[in-house]
């Protein structure tokens, strides 16, 4: 099915183009990633195809029989109301039925229960709530009173996530769902959830992300907007490397070849005079065409970092017996380490144990409770940091860099001039005159990253660097930190980004217990995973034997009011998922039935048969007290 098609689109702000006569079509079951430098259009383009934003020029089609769910890097609420009341906000029966049994249900008003659980069966509303539960559970959404404008800037962006998948499992219509930087605020835990979310579900997606793994499982085809075209790469992003780079070098090779015709046709129209023949007029048409290959440009978005680093010395940062606590709430426990040469170590842990404060000890911004930290006398530190630029009115790029200084000495010899060092990060001359409150997000992460590397540094704190930057700026950051000689602490849930980078991880787990693991994020992951296993083995043969005894003393127990509720259901339920399950059956054993049937009918049978086993331990669990 044809979902969406754009034609001749282009856009610009100001002289500046985003993207310029692009044509594209999008079907069914495309899941598309939306690759580019920042501030070229990509969040631009998202909007457009929204209906938020209109082209300069060309058009937007989108089938009537699809409905299209933006998620937004900037997410907009009803700042007054509360979480549940956002999330729960589109105007439909089963919001609205699901939302008074979680009323009747908070209030234990038993008789308007009953009324619901009627209300929702006719309905067929339990599927949705089920969806919703699970949703808020697994982006850890606990509190659905707390007021939305009082919320930190990672819980909006886990409450818009939330928004927005409970109105796709609305949608009665075909979805093509846009998401902006989905995973920004996410943890590792989080993002592998969507990831298996956004792929069970039937989806068409359309998405801007920093993010290679999550990249590689959920989408099929890439789109980059570079030089104000579009080209499309199916398959994962190594192949996108691969193939964009033997596009690159086809290019260059039809640049050369344009070269040297060119220099051939400027030697005939300097010795030809201004002849009014067919075939002369022809040729100092083609000449001018041949002139535009020969003077085109490749981009080069290759950063060349050659940093003149500050010399490290023997001792670079010990901690010794450190203590750190707020109040009842332990940071560091008695910590001790020592950081060495060359070291780069990945901090690892979930939001709220202590990530942030350790950083900012390390930069002695941070006293301690006890214990000691000696910083080498040599170390000048490189805080890559979440808070971002200092947006300073009325500056321009350019001035904003030679505050610090006004020229980069280099490795090799030479320093460059601020406005070399700013080509190197991609800022075109005319973008250095931009103020810096015109900037895109990912802009100013990418004047931020130079900014600190103008300083030299030889201890580089990133926190979160992966956020809002784009993928080349990110391969060419990565390349740069592998050969870096200093040492270097990365804050990040960006997998991919942590496992190119670190030798191992210092693990937060709470309560101010930290631990070294040796190895990177996916190893920490793995082990993880298999530790988790063993555990749940453990706890269901402990609850085996701990039970039994247990149940012997409470045979005389009845069912609650609730219990009783909930077998009487399970019944119902029971019914009704045999019935489905035999339909299926039947409509399977038909010979002409199409592939694409065959393989939903055949998913169903599988999502049927674990319901009909979790109803049926329930109702054994049930029908034994």
């Amino acid at each position: 099915m044809h979902y969406v098609s754009a034609e001749n689109l282009t856009k610009s702000f100001g002289i500046t183009p985003c993207f310029r006569n692009i044509s594209f079509n999008i079907n069914e079951g495309d899941k598309i990633a939306l690759i580019a430098r920042n501030g070229v259009g990509k969040t631009t383009l998202l909007r457009i195809l929204a209906g938020l934003e209109t082209a300069d020029e060309g058009k937007v089609w989108v089938n009537k029989e699809v409905s299209v769910a933006f998620f937004e890097q900037n997410p907009v609420f009803d700042e007054d109301k509360t979480v549940i009341e956002n999330i729960l906000h589109a105007s439909h029966p089963n919001v609205e039925i699901i939302r008074q049994y979680e009323e009747a249900v908070e209030t234990e008003d038993a008789e308007k229960m009953t009324d619901l659980i009627v209300k929702i069966d006719e309905l067929g509303a339990w599927d949705f709530e089920s969806n919703v539960k699970q949703i808020l559970g697994k982006l850890q959404i606990n509190n659905y009173n707390a007021i939305v404008k009082q919320l930190s800037g990672g819980q909006r962006k886990r409450v818009a996530l939330a928004r927005t998948l409970v109105d796709i499992g609305l949608e009665d219509r075909h979805t093509f769902l846009i998401m902006d930087e989905p995973t920004n605020h996410l943890d590792v835990g989080m993002v592998e959830w969507l990831e298996n979310y956004l792929n069970q579900e039937k989806l068409t997606l359309l998405l801007v992300t920093h993010d290679r793994y999550f990249l590689d499982v959920v989408t099929n085809m890439i789109w980059e907007l570079e030089q104000s075209e579009m080209y499309t790469y199916r398959g994962d992003y190594e192949n996108y490397l691969e193939k964009k780079a033997a596009r690159i070098e086809n290019d260059l090779a039809s640049i050369d070849k344009a070269k040297n015709e060119y220099r051939r046709e400027l030697e005939w129209m300097r010795k030809q005079p201004r002849a009014r023949g067919t075939k002369s007029r022809a040729r100092q048409d083609n000449f001018y065409e041949v002139e535009a290959r020969a003077k085109n440009k490749v981009l080069d978005t290759d950063l060349q970092l050659d940093v003149k680093m500050n010399r490290l010395g023997g001792k670079i940062i010990e901690l010794k017996k450190v203590y750190k606590s707020f109040g009842e709430k332990k940071i560091l426990n008695g910590f001790d380490y020592t950081f060495n040469k060359g070291e780069r170590v990945g901090v690892i842990g979930k939001n709220g144990v202590g990530k942030s404060t350790f950083v900012n000890i390390l930069q002695q911004l941070e006293p301690l409770d006890s214990g000691k930290l000696n910083v080498g006398e040599t170390i000048v530190f490189g805080n890559f940091s979440q808070t971002g630029l200092e947006i300073k009115e009325n500056v321009r790029v350019i001035e904003y860099v030679k505050s610090f200084a006004e020229s980069f000495p280099l490795a090799k010899g030479g320093s460059l001039s601020a406005s070399q060092f700013l080509e190197l990060f991609l800022f075109t001359p005319e973008k250095q005159y931009t103020y810096l409150d015109r900037l895109s997000g990912g802009e100013k992460k990418r004047l931020q990253l130079l900014t600190i590397l103008f300083r030299n540094p030889n201890f580089l704190i990133l926190d979160e660097p992966t956020n809002d930057l784009d993928l080349p700026t990110l391969a060419v950051l990565e390349k740069f930190l592998l050969e870096y000689p200093g040492c270097v602490l990365i804050v990040s849930h960006d997998r991919y980004f942590m496992d190119r980078l670190v030798d191992h991880l210092l693990v937060f787990e709470g309560d101010g217990v930290v631990s070294d693991f040796p190895g990177n994020y996916s190893q920490y992951r793995i082990k993880q995973k298999e530790l988790e296993q063993k555990e749940t083995k453990s706890t269901t043969v402990v609850k085996t034997v701990i039970d039994t005894p247990i149940q012997a003393k409470e045979e005389t127990r009845r069912l609650s009011y609730k219990e009783q509720r909930e077998l009487d259901q399970i019944n119902k339920d029971l019914e009704k998922l045999q019935k489905e399950k035999k339909q299926i059956e039947t409509q399977l054993t038909d010979s002409n039935l199409p592939y694409e049937e065959i393989s939903k009918l055949s998913n169903r049978i599988g999502e049927i048969t674990g319901l009909l086993d979790e109803k049926e331990m329930r109702w054994l669990e049930l029908s034994e007290i």
